[in-house]
């Protein structure tokens, strides 16, 4: 799956087409990127997540306009980040995974530095208030936690008043206070109409703040749309300490009947009665019993496992699968 099955729009701010991303040549060439389209809405934070070697941080790259696509078209506010740069970099401001600010300059010294390279800036003090810094402005950034100097990288991005920005694992080191006062910074710059696309390793943070999510395995795109749309579709789990006794059969569920039993049901409760009765009948506690939801995570997890599941060995399955 390539696409997030939708249709592009007129006020699409990121329009990305049939986007490939190849590393060397020959036989020893790489495809991290395999005909990705992606499409950002004015005023939507888009949530784009990858597991371990998905393609994520090339796409960005290609995004933001810091490395050429192999293949494929990318547009953002209807011109090309790299041939169009002028034009395109004075809207966007980008918060990297890691800043590498200068650690001898202060706080806002290296603002101000920062404010010099804006074509339409807003003041030091302003952002210093936004994250949460103005009590530190004159700290040397060298001297401040990890996750100030996050705030400080956060700051740096919001100085050019961009109308689009990228945000690289923004949370990361912050205390949970100082985690949940960026969130309510980013809502806040939404309501104002700033378009954002984060990434980000907490799937709670994508649920959070996320209109829309994609997340990419192996180069590709393979699940896109809202929260509701992820998850839709995905079954929910029981899972107990296997009882040693010949499990019931529940129609249209998945049984994997190992030491733990997991249980994949599109019928949550109808299924945990079920089992919960069958226990009883039987004299049973079942130990270790865990009803979830489908999730982001399970999702998540479960496109993450999919080459493991592949190769292993298949389980002892009891019942039909829907």
């Amino acid at each position: 799956m390539n696409s997030t099955n939708r249709n592009p729009r007129v006020h699409d701010v990121i329009n990305a087409r049939s986007l490939r991303r190849t590393y060397g040549h020959g036989k020893t060439a790489f495809e991290a990127v395999k005909g990705v389209d992606l499409q950002v809405d004015e005023g939507e934070v888009f949530a784009l997540l990858g597991t371990n070697g998905a393609g994520k941080t090339s796409t960005l790259d290609m995004l933001e306009g810091l490395a050429a696509p192999s293949a494929g078209v990318v547009e953002v506010f209807g011109l090309d980040p790299l041939r169009d740069r002028d034009q395109v970099r004075p809207q966007v401001g980008i918060m990297l995974q890691s800043g590498g600010l200068p650690a001898e300059l202060t706080v806002r010294e290296t603002l101000e530095m920062w404010r010099g390279t804006c074509t339409d800036p807003t003041t030091a003090d302003v952002v210093l208030a936004q994250v949460d810094l103005a009590d530190r402005a004159n700290v040397r950034v060298g001297s401040l936690s990890g996750g100030e100097q996050r705030r400080v990288d956060m700051a740096c991005a919001l100085l050019g008043q961009p109308r689009l920005l990228f945000l690289d694992e923004p949370t990361t080191g912050l205390d949970p206070e100082s985690r949940r006062g960026t969130w309510q910074l980013l809502s806040d710059l939404k309501s104002s109409g700033v378009t954002m696309v984060l990434t980000t390793h907490y799937l709670d943070e994508a649920e959070a703040l996320a209109d829309r999510i994609a997340i990419m395995h192996k180069g590709e795109v393979a699940r896109a749309g809202t929260l509701r749309e992820i998850v839709d579709g995905h079954p929910a789990r029981i899972v107990f300490d296997h009882p040693g006794l010949p499990l019931p059969h529940l129609r249209d569920a998945r049984i994997e009947a190992q030491a733990r039993v997991t249980v994949s049901t599109y019928d949550l409760q109808g299924h945990l009665f079920e089992l919960l009765g069958w226990a009883r009948e039987h004299g049973l506690h079942l130990t270790g019993l865990e009803a979830r939801a489908a999730s982001l995570e399970s999702v998540f997890l479960d496109i993450a496992n999919e080459s493991n599941d592949a190769q292993a060995t298949t389980p002892e399955l009891i019942g039909a699968t829907r």
